[in-house]
């Protein structure tokens, strides 16, 4: 008996070495749920929205989508989420052209017309300034820059705003850090063996101009207590728990709409500070 109790052990202990490799190696799978089109895929979101290509160093070419207003008063940066591509993500462009800013967002590799496939964090923040260094010296010092995030962009967004300090980050269905949500959903998986921490809450501590939260009452994917704790780091924002809303309708309730609407209006009302690039010259 002892020794058919230390074989089921065996078993076991090899079973779990072999699931935990197989999560280090193969995480990208569970991150990330691409959606791509074909090269010649047209959007159809009116003529004032252009297509982007975004050359990388690599070799990789990413495509993003860019409503391009005849003066607006800023610009929207946008980071979605997990899954799909910008034939789901570029829903909103009417909201934008009526609160007159530009919109762009980027298709992360894989997804969409954007080639390549995902390999690692520091990639994907790189490739997300990338596109901002491309688009940002189209914008005059007076027009207004907002930095944006959803569900996974909204830890990409938190950096890039950390280190741009932006007239306003907006971080929608945010998680404290991919460790924290993993702990919360997979208790069972070691935190070192991910290999994307995406720390939101430690980035949040580093931007210091306005900030706006959002989060569906109802999300069980991303539980809004993330967003709570969010709060802590950054006191300047404001945060909006949409009552009703889970996480993948969140932006389809009134409450959420009126909440962004307000904020880039704040924007127009208040002073702007004369801008010097935290990236240098771009």
């Amino acid at each position: 008996m002892p020794g058919m109790l230390l074989t089921v052990l065996g078993l076991a202990a090899t079973a779990y070495l072999a699931l935990m490799l197989a999560l280090w190696w193969g995480q990208e799978r569970l991150l990330f749920e691409p959606e791509p089109l074909p090269a010649d895929h047209v959007f159809q979101f009116g003529p004032d929205v252009q297509d982007v290509v975004i050359d990388r160093p690599d070799g990789t070419r990413l495509h993003a989508l860019h409503l391009r207003l005849p003066a607006p008063r800023g610009i929207v940066f946008y980071l979605h989420g997990n899954a799909g591509n910008l034939q789901s993500w570029f829903s909103h462009a009417d909201f934008y052209r009526q609160a007159g800013y530009d919109l762009f967002m980027l298709d992360y590799r894989g997804f969409g017309k954007s080639g390549g496939r995902i390999a690692s964090e520091a990639e994907l923040r790189a490739d997300a300034r990338a596109a901002w260094q491309q688009i940002e010296p189209l914008y005059a010092p007076g027009q207004l820059r907002v930095i944006a995030g959803r569900s996974l962009g909204s830890g990409l967004a938190a950096g890039l705003a950390a280190e741009l300090q932006p007239d306003l980050t907006v971080l929608i269905s945010p998680y404290r850090s991919m460790r924290a949500l993993a702990a919360q959903h997979y208790p069972w998986v070691p935190a070192a063996l991910l290999r994307y921490p995406l720390d939101t809450e430690a980035l949040a501590a580093r931007i210091h101009g306005p900030s706006l939260l959002l989060h569906g009452d109802q999300d069980t994917l991303i539980p809004a207590a993330h967003s709570e704790a969010l709060k802590a780091r950054l006191p300047q924002a404001r945060y909006v728990r949409v009552e009703g809303a889970g996480h993948s309708d969140v932006q389809e309730f009134p409450a959420y709409l009126q909440a962004v609407r307000e904020a880039l209006s704040a924007l127009v009302r208040r002073p702007q500070p004369a801008r010097v690039s935290p990236l240098g010259t771009l």
